[in-house]
């Protein structure tokens, strides 16, 4: 039979039946279910590499989603399930695309802070939650030398910045809180945000900018844009990544909107370095000055230089808003708060006037604010870490390479043995613990250890808490010294929202101020 007879045989053997061969179709047949088969196999049957960290919840590939899709507004109750479950050994829970490994003991946390970045990495964490690299560029991840620069001239100078940063804190609250006799509602959220997007770019590129309302306004929406714009690329080929942020994301349109503020101001400084060197005359004090002091090469360019600051204020506009919004909650639910802070801020202030070395002083406004972090805080977990190698804890728990690793922040702060009534707000818990110590500053706001670590903990923990510290306690003050305030259901705090690993303030509460009463 020729070939062609053969063909013409086949092709009516397909239509004679209810599907189609294009192979004779024993032989086939049977290699394609035995292909599936094994496919099957591998994934239902395969090793499960986290058998021997005990799991919260499903432990199997399907219930661990269904636990983490249930979960997504309760992943602290999963904490806190594992915690009391599981408190002297290391646990998972289920995420959205993989398991979380949960540690909480002093010992493991002190190994996680410790473990080399090459073996349990932050910055590769964060680069591919964020995508780094795709939406601000390589050299953001690759040359972070605004690390340096908030760790090192911004919290030194931080005692030269504070006249500047009290004045623009006075001066924001002034304008966006009205100082009237009559009670006024305000979204609290949204104000805190205003106030603290002006006061940080008072220290961030300084007068005028940081009272242009369109540069603030783009660096509070960035923060916005970028988790959009990551939920578009995480559905994305990493091929197709750098053409969907051009045409799918506003990220290019706030950077080119920020150097049309930024620019001017970067040439009129770089030709003033041009001319009388780098320490010319009145040369301004700020971060943008430091980092074209630190720049070099490409990194001086003012689409580059635009993007270091757009990424301090992503890291500092809404993180530190959310921390004050907290915290103002308690103070608003319960006033009685406010007479004992008053008095303290009064009488420092008397001594000391208002400087950097009085907010040190303020211990009930310290301890408040600490208590307020411990309780809330703005992530469930901390420390987290990506595995990009094997790694073994001390007690022999092993973990493979590209696990995520966090520690239990949620379950730490309300430990009754650590603090005692750990789920009831105290705000002047540590003040009463600091005043049995004398000098004693471990339980200052920005101090951190195991058992508190909504900053993290060790040689990533935030940076920038130092000047976040003093711009929300000098906030504080000035609020506490000139308003009364109150929730509009009087007594009320609002309930706080809890969005996967997240703790937000409700965003839509409003407060009642009016003009302190003497």
């Amino acid at each position: 039979m020729s070939s062609d007879s053969m063909n013409l045989s086949l092709s009516n053997l397909n239509y004679s039946l209810p599907f189609r061969f294009k192979e004779p179709p024993l032989t086939f047949s049977w290699i394609g279910f035995a292909l599936i088969a094994t496919v099957l196999a591998l994934i239902f049957f395969k090793r499960d590499p986290y058998a021997h960290i005990p799991a919260v919840g499903g432990s199997g590939m399907i219930s661990s989603y269904f636990t983490a899709k249930k979960s997504y507004n309760q992943f602290h109750e999963l904490l806190s399930i594992g915690y009391a479950k599981y408190k002297n050994r290391i646990y998972r829970v289920p995420d959205k695309d993989r398991w979380n490994i949960i540690v909480s003991r002093p010992d493991q946390i002190e190994e996680l802070r410790k473990a080399p970045d090459d073996v349990l990495s932050f910055n590769v964490f964060i680069n591919e939650k964020l995508f780094v690299k795709d939406l601000m560029g390589p050299t953001l991840v690759e040359n972070e030398y605004h690390i340096g620069i908030i760790r090192g001239q911004l919290t030194k100078n931080l005692s030269h910045l504070f006249d500047d940063l009290r004045e623009e804190v006075e001066l924001a609250m002034d304008d966006n809180i009205p100082l009237t006799e009559y009670w006024t509602s305000l979204h609290a959220y949204s104000t805190m945000v205003q106030i603290i997007a002006r006061a940080s770019n008072r220290i961030f590129v300084g007068l005028p900018l940081c009272r242009n309302t369109e540069y603030l306004q783009v660096n509070i929406d960035y923060t916005a844009n970028i988790n959009k714009s990551r939920d578009i690329l995480i559905r994305m080929p990493a091929f197709l990544r750098p053409l969907a942020v051009k045409l799918l994301t506003t990220v290019p349109k706030s950077i080119a909107l920020a150097g049309k503020h930024l620019g001017p101001i970067i040439k009129e400084r770089q030709a003033k370095i041009d001319e009388y060197g780098p320490d010319y005359p009145d040369k301004p004090i700020d971060f943008l000055s430091w980092a074209m002091d630190e720049a070099t090469g490409e990194e001086r360019g003012i689409p580059e230089l635009t993007n270091r600051v757009l990424l301090v204020n992503f890291a500092a506009i809404h993180t530190s808003s959310m921390s004050f919004t907290h915290a103002l909650y308690h103070l608003a639910a319960e006033p009685h708060y406010l007479q004992p802070m008053r008095d303290e801020i009064e009488a420092v202030i008397a001594k000391e006037g208002w400087t950097k070395v009085a907010m040190t002083k303020m211990h009930k406004l310290d301890s408040f604010f600490r208590e307020s972090q411990r309780y809330n805080g703005i992530s469930f977990v901390s420390l987290t870490r990506l595995a990009l190698k094997d790694f073994t804890f001390s007690d022999g728990t092993f973990i493979p390479k590209g696990s995520l690793l966090s520690a239990a922040t949620y379950s730490i702060h309300r430990d009754e043995e650590k603090y005692p009534d750990g789920d009831k707000f105290d705000g002047f818990r540590f003040a009463k613990i600091r005043a049995g110590e004398g000098l004693n500053t471990t339980h200052q706001f920005v101090n951190t250890s195991p058992d508190y670590v909504p900053f993290g903990h060790g040689k990533h923990a935030c940076p920038g808490r130092f000047f976040a510290a003093n711009e929300l306690k000098a906030m504080m003050a000035y609020l506490v010294l000139n308003y009364d305030v109150k929730m509009e259901n009087e007594g009320v705090r609002p309930p706080n929202v809890a969005a996967a690993l997240s703790c937000i303030p409700d965003v839509t509460a409003h407060v009642m101020f009016r003009r302190r009463r003497l």
